[in-house]
């Protein structure tokens, strides 16, 4: 009988070694980055990974990864299919693909009763450069409206440029959103809402509403975050993951990608993100219950 291989088999030992020192390099905290290298070396030596499975591998490191600090972004990532040299440009393919799938990235617009519009923003938040044509159209579409409810329950993250677009039709004048702070804890890089948008903004003044969900995260989350710590919307649903740190990638196994965070953004408002504790909503309640609870606020504030 003639043996095969798994084309996802892996050398356990050699991967883990490799995600160590990669987390101890380049991780935002370098205190947790420390101690998880040494948590996973020592893992490692104890035989906790030891498998043939990729699959296994990566979720048992990921396990460990998330257990210092419980931040989300930080994962070994098993693909199914190898990872091709150009991974950034399949992963721009298939965002793409997304993106085509849901009128980019605006899946619906719609005026209901009493002049409140609904605006469902995801489910990512996609490349500026893809998504400003239509969520201008969208956004401008919605700038009459009384009272406006931007609908995040699905919208699980993307780009931070097109969170500071979307805020640049919320809000009046030029507003500092978020700061980024590298591993050495310098200012790496600052958000603010744009001097310009095209089309309509619906302004700072009328009533806003944004919808959240246990599945909203990172950039979805900084959305809502923004708006919310600069008094500028009220935010209904749950709370939502908890992922505030921007990641990298590296592919450390043809099946096998790693994430790190690589800085950690800071409001200049609260001081701190929310990451690990989500987005706290002003009024709580089932994700499935929040548009109609938004909507009867927003009914009543008008009246």
């Amino acid at each position: 009988m003639t043996s095969t291989t798994s084309p996802t088999a892996v050398d356990a030992t050699a991967v883990v070694e490799s995600v160590a020192e990669l987390v101890r390099e380049n991780y935002v905290f370098p205190d947790a980055a420390r101690q998880l290298a040494e948590l996973l070396r020592r893992r490692n030596a104890e035989g906790a990974y030891r498998t043939g499975s990729a699959e296994e591998l990566a979720e048992a490191v990921t396990a460990d990864l998330r257990s210092v600090n419980g931040d989300l972004h930080l994962a070994l990532q098993f693909h199914a299919e190898p990872v091709p040299p150009d991974r950034g440009s399949a992963v721009l393919a298939a965002m793409r693909r997304d993106f085509d799938a849901s009128l980019g990235g605006v899946p619906r617009v719609e005026l209901l009763d009493g002049g409140v519009a609904v605006l469902e923003i995801g489910p990512k938040m996609f490349p500026l450069d893809w998504a400003a044509q239509p969520l201008t159209a969208a956004l401008s579409l919605v700038a009459p409206a009384r009272a406006l409810v931007l609908d995040l329950r699905r919208n699980t993250g993307g780009d931070p440029n097109t969170v500071a677009f979307v805020c640049g039709y919320l809000l009046d004048g030029r507003t500092h959103l978020m700061t980024m702070l590298s591993r050495q804890g310098a200012v790496a890089e600052q958000s603010w809402t744009p001097p310009f948008v095209p089309g309509a903004r619906f302004g700072a003044s009328k009533p806003l509403y944004v919808l959240t969900s246990g599945k909203t995260f990172s950039a979805g989350e900084e959305l809502a975050y923004d708006l919310q710590q600069v008094g500028r919307a009220e935010v209904v649903g749950e709370a939502t993951r908890g992922g505030a740190h921007p990641r990298d990638g590296w592919t450390v196994h043809p099946h096998l990608e790693l994430s790190v965070p690589v800085a950690r953004g800071v409001s200049p408002v609260s001081g701190t993100n929310w990451e690990g504790t989500g987005v706290r909503p002003d009024v709580p309640c089932d994700a499935d219950a929040a548009l109609d609870r938004a909507l009867s606020l927003a009914v009543a504030r008008l009246a």
